[in-house]
């Protein structure tokens, strides 16, 4: 493989054209393995940013995409519907939170992100009432688009240099009661204040449940969320849930909102839902949101993804929700996180870990300092696994498949590296 094209022309995510970090070229992938060109073979603790729930090169999932590809990889769904497509709306209609039964089928993550805003800021300008803020948390993260990243904290993300370009919403603080602690009543206090005084103005609020992902993987207590829906209520104001990184069982529930057993209004689900094979998100409501849209002047939702749809996508996230009503995946997460509440404890005992924290298939080890990305990564490769830090954060989320050999594999090579 030609890594001096790939270094001199090609630009991959969060890296600089100047001084840009080393490249592994992986030429295959097969349940929790990646094989680098040199034949090395890496156990894949991140699902490749989370979206290959079920391992590499899942034979249901394959020929899923083949038996798709011969009949048509793509027709546009403007006038067009096809099987697939019906398909997977009826299983997300059945398998999330009670009242969402209208789905908008979208291409990534961000798109859903924007999908729902816009179907926020519409449904009240069909109602008369036009409002244009949204209240969202600090440290929270919704995605790398222009609409996505105004609801992403401008302060303590990678978007901050953008602050003064995008819209500016409302920010309340970030929880701090953990998953597992006792819960405190003022945990709540700032996003019931700040929704108080500026419910007039907020078109919905949009949170990711229970944990929060690339702002800095914290995890949250149940109880922060079910306030956040009763005050929504109150106030009757909308509530979207980006369940983007942690739908699909992540958690340990199949929707992270399950925890605190509370629907919102809007979901956005994405990167599990085709289990890693490509890319395709949902945005999904009621349909009494749905119906208040197209009854403003519009007539209809101003949007239409070229790609929406897609039946090769959509049959493969056919397939991928058929091996999650399998149901194993909720013995596999379980064990994860079993494991990793036995493991990680051990790693927190080192000078450089400043808080270990997990929850269903999440572990996350939260450090003093920042990591050097390029060395760390390297001696991940060295450990024989496949573990992407962030800033101060080494974290991992398998594919549900892991055995336990191979997650041991993972966290002893942290302990290993962190402990040099």
């Amino acid at each position: 493989m030609d890594l001096d094209f790939d270094q001199q022309h090609i630009w991959h995510p969060y890296t600089s054209t100047i001084t840009p970090l080393p490249c592994y070229p992986v030429t295959e992938a097969h349940g929790v393995y990646l094989t680098l060109e040199n034949g090395t073979q890496l156990i894949d603790g991140m699902s490749s940013w989370w979206s290959a729930i079920h391992g590499y090169n899942h034979p249901q999932l394959t020929a899923a995409a083949k038996t798709q590809l011969d009949k048509m990889s793509h027709v546009m769904f403007g006038g067009i519907t096809h099987q697939p497509a019906v398909d997977l709306c009826k299983k997300l209609v059945a398998m999330t939170p009670q009242g969402l039964d209208t789905v908008f089928l979208a291409d990534s993550g961000s798109v859903a992100v924007e999908v729902a805003l816009k179907m926020a800021l519409q449904y009240w300008h069909a109602k008369g009432e036009p409002k244009s803020k949204f209240l969202t948390l600090s440290h929270g993260y919704h995605g790398d688009t222009f609409a996505a990243m105004s609801v992403t904290d401008p302060d303590n993300s990678m978007h901050s240099i953008y602050k003064g370009f995008l819209p500016e919403h409302i920010f309340a603080d970030s929880p701090q009661c953990n998953f597992w602690d006792e819960w405190n009543e003022n945990d709540i206090s700032d996003f019931s204040n700040k929704l108080a005084q500026h419910h007039q103005q907020i078109a919905a609020v949009i949170l990711e449940p229970i944990v929060q992902g690339a702002g800095g993987m914290r995890l949250y207590h149940p109880t922060y969320l079910r306030r956040v829906r009763k005050l929504c209520d109150d106030y009757g104001v909308l509530l979207i849930a980006d369940e983007i990184a942690v739908g699909f069982g992540r958690t340990g529930k199949l929707f992270a909102c399950e925890h605190a057993n509370i629907s919102p209004d809007i979901m956005c689900v994405g990167k599990a839902l085709t289990g890693g094979y490509m890319t395709l998100s949902a945005t999904i409501t009621h349909k009494k949101i749905a119906d208040t849209v197209c009854s403003g002047d519009a007539g209809c939702f101003m949007h239409g993804p070229t790609f929406m749809g897609n039946p090769l996508a959509c049959a493969v996230a056919n397939a991928s929700l058929e091996i999650l009503e399998q149901n194993q995946w909720q013995q596999q997460v379980a064990a994860i996180e079993a494991q990793l509440a036995n493991e990680l404890p051990k790693i927190e005992t080192l000078e450089k870990v400043k808080q270990v924290r997990w929850l269903g298939a999440i572990g996350v080890i939260e450090l003093h300092q920042a990591v050097n990305m390029a060395e760390i990564q390297q001696a991940f490769v060295n450990a024989g696994v496949w573990i992407r830090p962030f800033g101060c954060l080494v974290y991992i989320m398998p594919p549900y498949i892991i055995t336990s050999a191979q997650l041991s594999r993972l966290t002893q090579a942290i302990y290993q590296i962190l402990n040099t």
